[in-house]
């Protein structure tokens, strides 16, 4: 009964971010008019959030309050927050309601993580059944809004039908806020309370940067999170421009080949070595979004659909095996921070950039009837080539026995 009350949790944490984050750039450019550069300041609050986050895990969860009572206050907060949302009419009332809700519902990220760690006896083999529920809960909020209510049709999307997603989401948050009251009790450890802000933020790990191959794989993922952003931001927009149907729920694909390309990353790593693996990661976002580029919804779909399905080779073989060769180079000394600093520099500053150059990119590509897309999307081809190429030229291959052991922590 446990392991279902946590996999509810994490069914429903996912379910709210799917259900509305997917479709945001469509509402924002349909409904509410908003330009290029506005939709990045709203995705770019997911990057605010993950910047202050480890401030209210660190300075305030983990040292004073059981993890799942935060947990339901932050839910029960973005309820009233979504539907706020929901009833905004334009982006000036929208902006400062879903910056708040993001500061709000990043921390919940690493929250749901802590209730269920602290209740398993080996997480290293009981996660992974709970965490999947996650992204099934993701892929449900796409199938249901393409198949199940149909909000992002044409005409529905011209009828204003995406604001239901934020209505939905607050239902969601409010169910999910009661749930975690629920929960088992899940107090602070007594050590967290010793860790210093330097210790949460992954200030203290900063020297794995004097180590070149780290270095350079570090600005890589800054670099990389740019092509990322623009994925998050245009690929919704783009595919309900241009006439393909069922957008969200065709987007749901990226998030099954993830979970396939999760189980296949052990394997490749171990075979073929970290730097080979994150070169892959790297050509795939190029490749997905060549394919954008000169994909279109008659003929062409398919490219579409191949590119979607790329995700899971995108995200994995580049972001997860990053935490895994960030694990590795941190030994046991820095691993929590090790992992800290990366998702502040990822989620947090290169996300961030990220949104912002979307934001400029699409509003320069703005037409008379919409926009010229193969020019966006040829964009973030070229520059995840670069940083491909750059990552090529400087990374150097480690000695074998290194390699497998970093293939190990997988």
């Amino acid at each position: 009964m446990l392991s279902t009350r946590l996999s509810i949790m994490m069914f429903l944490q996912f379910f709210i971010w799917g259900g509305w984050f997917v479709t945001l750039g469509t509402f924002l450019a349909q409904t509410l008019d908003a330009t290029g550069g506005q939709i990045g300041m709203a995705f770019s609050t997911q990057s605010w959030g993950a910047i202050i986050a480890p401030f209210i895990i660190g300075l305030i969860a983990d040292r004073y309050f059981n993890a799942e009572r935060i947990l339901a206050l932050l839910h029960l907060a973005g309820a009233a927050l979504m539907f706020g949302l929901y009833r905004s009419q334009d982006f000036a009332s929208f902006y400062p309601l879903v910056l708040v809700y993001m500061i709000l519902y990043m921390p919940t990220l690493a929250l749901v993580n802590s209730v269920s760690f602290r209740q398993m006896r080996d997480p290293s083999r009981e996660f992974a059944k709970i965490r999947v529920w996650g992204t099934i809960g993701w892929i449900l909020a796409g199938l249901a809004i393409s198949y199940l209510f149909s909000w992002d049709g044409a005409e529905a999307i011209a009828d204003g039908a995406l604001r239901n997603t934020f209505l939905m989401c607050a239902i969601a948050s409010l169910v999910l806020g009661i749930y975690c009251f629920t929960l088992p009790a899940t107090p602070p450890k007594a050590e967290t309370r010793k860790g210093g802000l330097k210790e949460m933020l992954g200030l203290d790990a900063l020297q794995l940067l004097k180590d070149r191959n780290y270095a350079i794989f570090f600005v890589a993922s800054v670099l990389i999170c740019i092509p990322l952003a623009f994925y998050y931001q245009n690929a919704n927009p783009f595919l309900a421009e241009i006439g393909v149907a069922n957008p969200t729920g065709k987007m749901t694909l990226g998030q099954i080949s993830e979970v396939l390309f999760m189980l296949l990353l052990p394997i490749f790593i171990h075979r073929f070595g970290i730097k080979i693996t994150l070169i892959v990661g790297m050509l795939a976002w190029a490749v997905r979004y060549a394919l954008f580029a000169f994909g279109d919804a008659g003929a062409g779909v398919y490219m579409l659909l191949i590119g979607i399905a790329l995700h899971g080779v995108c995200y994995d073989f580049f972001f997860v095996s990053g935490q895994i060769y960030t694990d590795a180079r941190a030994g046991e000394r820095f691993q929590s921070s090790a992992q800290g600093m990366i998702t502040l520099a990822t989620y947090g500053v290169g996300m961030l950039i990220g949104f912002w150059v979307a934001g400029l990119v699409t509003d320069h590509y703005v037409t008379a009837g919409g926009h010229d897309w193969q020019g966006i999307w040829l964009f973030p081809a070229l520059f995840a080539l670069a940083v491909l190429l750059l990552f090529l030229l400087a990374f150097k291959d480690k000695d074998a026995a290194s390699t497998k052991a970093e293939a190990s922590h997988t």
